[in-house]
């Protein structure tokens, strides 16, 4: 590193991007995916959307979460996209201090609340299943309403530290952050002092986020499974799966990729750089880009609404 990327203030200025470190030559040619799959997520999540607002028929809990999810995967890519392909396009690396920090509370909070929304899904998938007659009971309009309002307000509590920290370390040894983004553990790396609050209280919440979501979402679908399994009949097995399926399908495409990118994270210290980068931009890319195509494949009430996804 030169000397003129190293800074001796408290709170430098502005930070320094590198996209994806070792890849910069084929940058222009990683953007064509990234923006295709950014395009595909705003066109569906946007569907979704003007579908369930202008078909009654879909206005209950279900399609109220699923507006949710569509919301917050917009959210999400937009965090990221828009100065990331300024990165590959442009070369326009600069990023103002505040702005990065503002970043990274928008993806973690963002990822947070995508998990929470799913463990409410699961629950409403839970009740339609196992206690139909009771459905419209326990989850009315004011109960689908705390209900999200929870969800948001967790992930916003839950990661509100991660900029307050992040803003009091003192900023010494550079201000280059080898990431596409402004990743919480790639900027507290900056810190010329200690970080391991920031460090385990990051953890402390992937795992508890993490954690909590994915046991109540195991409980949730283990009883509908045994309720599946219960049926009479094969074809009401098959038509009552067929309801939450669409549900695992995202469950998964969230999940794995997370898991996947946090084990490398952590123990994939023999890899590129620009491997974990890749796998850390997809893990944020992928799941809004597949979540409308599932939903709009699978939930038959959406499908028929638009043409072209009528198979």
């Amino acid at each position: 590193m030169s000397d003129s990327n190293t800074t001796d203030v408290t709170n430098p200025s502005t930070f320094i991007l590198l996209g994806i470190p070792g890849l910069e030559r084929a940058h222009v040619w990683i953007s064509i995916p990234f923006c295709s799959m950014y395009a595909i997520a705003i066109l569906g999540n946007f569907t979704i959307l003007f579908v369930v607002k202008m078909e009654p028929s879909l206005h209950a809990p279900m399609y109220y979460f699923l507006c949710m999810l569509a919301i917050t995967d917009l959210v999400l890519s937009t965090s990221i996209l828009p100065k990331m392909l300024s990165i590959f396009w442009f070369n326009s690396r600069e990023i103002n201090f505040s702005a990065c920090l503002t970043q990274l509370y928008f993806i973690h909070c963002f990822s947070v609340i995508e998990s929470g929304i799913f463990m409410a899904m699961a629950f409403d998938r839970y009740v339609a299943i196992c206690d139909p007659l009771r459905h419209s009971i326990i989850l009315t309009n004011p109960m689908v309403a705390k209900i999200s309002l929870a969800v948001v307000l967790r992930g916003g509590m839950l990661v509100l530290p991660y900029p307050f920290l992040a803003r009091q370390w003192p900023y010494c040894r550079t201000n280059i952050i080898p990431h596409s983004y402004c990743d919480h553990i790639a900027v507290v790396k900056l810190a010329c002092t200690d970080i391991r609050i920031s460090s385990y209280y990051g953890l402390f919440v992937a795992f508890l986020v993490t954690g909590l979501d994915v046991f109540f979402i195991a409980v949730s679908y283990i009883q509908i499974l045994r309720a599946i399994l219960s049926l009479s009949t094969k074809n009401a097995r098959l038509k009552t799966f067929g309801t939450c399926s669409s549900h695992l399908c995202v469950i998964l495409i969230f999940y794995i990729p997370s898991l996947f990118s946090f084990l490398m994270h952590r123990f994939g210290h023999n890899l590129a750089l620009h491997f974990h980068i890749l796998i850390a931009n997809v893990y944020l890319l992928v799941p809004p880009m597949l979540n409308p195509i599932v939903y709009g494949v699978r939930i038959k009430q959406i499908r028929n609404r638009l043409p072209l996804w009528k198979i």
